[in-house]
């Protein structure tokens, strides 16, 4: 009976990585262009990867700035005369940037400028300052995002993968926000 628990214990600790390997997904080479609302990696290579508690200690010490990147439909053009137009509430981590929709595999080239601008106005100027990039938890936006960030020469990212979801979840402090104008508006 002994020989079998032993055995079954040794094929579970040999299956252990495989299973893992399988169910975590991997760190794609260019970025991610669909399917946002997905499990995530667990590394970001060049960033680092932080914690609800890690991500609380930079916020309190005001140690960098804090990115989101969670997209927001736009005011449709044309909306009928009397029409009434509400934008979604955004509930964000007290003050971060909002850069909406720099989050996506591709970015045009008005919203590749716009983030480009929107993370050296962060930074100010400074590509060694902390940026802490995140929307919410299972998000490759913020994952996309951090990594066009460390392309674009930014050599202290950190990515915080649960993003509001998290912090929520922790029940730390929030504000409705408004994002940074975006280059149509």
């Amino acid at each position: 009976m002994r020989r079998l628990l032993a055995a079954a214990l040794l094929a579970a600790i040999v299956a252990a990585p495989a299973l893992a390997q399988q169910q975590e997904p991997f760190e794609p080479e260019g970025y991610r262009a669909d399917n946002y609302r997905a499990p995530v990696p667990a590394t970001l290579a060049g960033a680092r990867v932080l914690t609800t508690a890690e991500a609380e200690e930079i916020w309190r010490a005001k140690r960098g700035a804090f990115i989101d990147v969670l997209p927001r439909a736009p005011k449709p053009k044309n909306l009928p005369e009397g029409t009434v137009w509400r934008d979604m509430p955004r509930k964000n981590i007290p003050g971060s940037i909002w850069l909406p929709d720099t989050g996506y595999g591709a970015l045009p080239p008005a919203m590749d400028g716009y983030f480009q601008r929107g993370l050296a106005r962060a930074a100010r100027g400074d590509k060694a300052a902390l940026l802490v990039i995140y929307c919410l938890a299972d998000c490759w936006m913020s994952w996309n995002a951090a990594k066009r960030a460390l392309a674009y020469g930014y050599a202290n990212v950190a990515w915080y993968p649960d993003g509001t979801d998290g912090w929520e979840r922790a029940k730390l402090p929030t504000e409705e926000t408004q994002p940074q104008p975006r280059p149509e508006q």
